[in-house]
């Protein structure tokens, strides 16, 4: 992802890449940016200094790990700098270090910064509260086989939205998985899991009622769409006042639960 940011912001009018971070054992340390990104040389190297980087910028792209999630959050709040957070599957403890560094600035957090999936969201969340809660939902989700976290963030996000709509608690009515002759419980919100090959990632929200099924879906076929979507929602979030934002005040389109 950091490669595929680094091509984005190339190619965006309003974007430069002026730091790129990396762990302290990289191999990628003191390398060109644009080199390892297969652009032209950009004169920025990779380095660990996370403070040092940040006093360079104006907003920050988090596509890291999981387990470094607080600590990067923490050194943005210290910086005073806005944060787009693509990265998922992080601990209770990055989650409370959002919410606290969301009162002193502009935090976007992003399961998937797609375009395309905001949209599905949104929708997913107004068809859930239009559908009778007769309809059996069940969210299917589909990555390459090197993801760690599953259901996905997207997913997730997805079940959180259709709870929503349906003025639901997701850890009530969400299950992980099925098997054995257990039959479905009412109202539960179903996930179904693929990992495998090389799949970018494929999301479906599917509402079976009796005598018709209603699918909507989003398929990713090129990772380039989430830096762009990154970087598009780092460029909206700069400048803006303290807070926790999401990727549907980037895309400007809201449905109510």
């Amino acid at each position: 992802m950091g490669r595929a940011i680094v091509r984005a912001a190339a190619e965006s009018q309003d974007a430069r890449v002026v730091a790129g971070v990396a762990s302290a054992s990289s191999a990628e340390l003191g390398k060109d940016l644009g080199e390892l990104a297969g652009t032209n040389a950009t004169g920025v190297k990779v380095q660990s200094d996370l403070a040092a980087a940040l006093a360079q910028c104006d907003v920050t792209i988090d596509f890291s790990n999981a387990s470094t999630t607080a600590a990067n959050i923490a050194a943005c709040r210290k910086a005073g700098k806005p944060v787009v957070i693509g990265t998922t599957g992080f601990a209770e403890s990055a989650i409370r270090a959002i919410e606290e560094a969301a009162a002193d600035i502009p935090v976007l957090v992003a399961p998937n910064t797609s375009l395309g999936v905001t949209l599905l969201i949104e929708i997913a969340r107004a068809a859930a509260k239009a559908l009778p809660a007769s309809f059996d939902v069940e969210i299917w989700e589909a990555h390459h086989r090197h993801k760690r976290d599953a259901p996905s963030g997207t997913a997730l996000a997805l079940g959180r939205a259709v709870a929503e709509g349906r003025g639901q608690d997701l850890a009530k009515v969400g299950v992980g998985s099925r098997s054995g002759d257990s039959p479905r419980r009412e109202g539960e919100i179903g996930f179904a899991v693929t990992r495998g090959g090389d799949i970018v990632g494929e999301h479906s929200v599917i509402f079976a009622g009796a005598g018709e099924v209603l699918t909507l879906g989003h398929r990713a076929t090129d990772r380039s769409i989430f830096a762009q979507g990154a970087v598009r929602a780092a460029v909206w979030l700069a400048g803006r006042p303290a807070g926790r934002y999401a990727m549907r005040d980037v895309v400007g389109y809201k449905t109510e639960a």
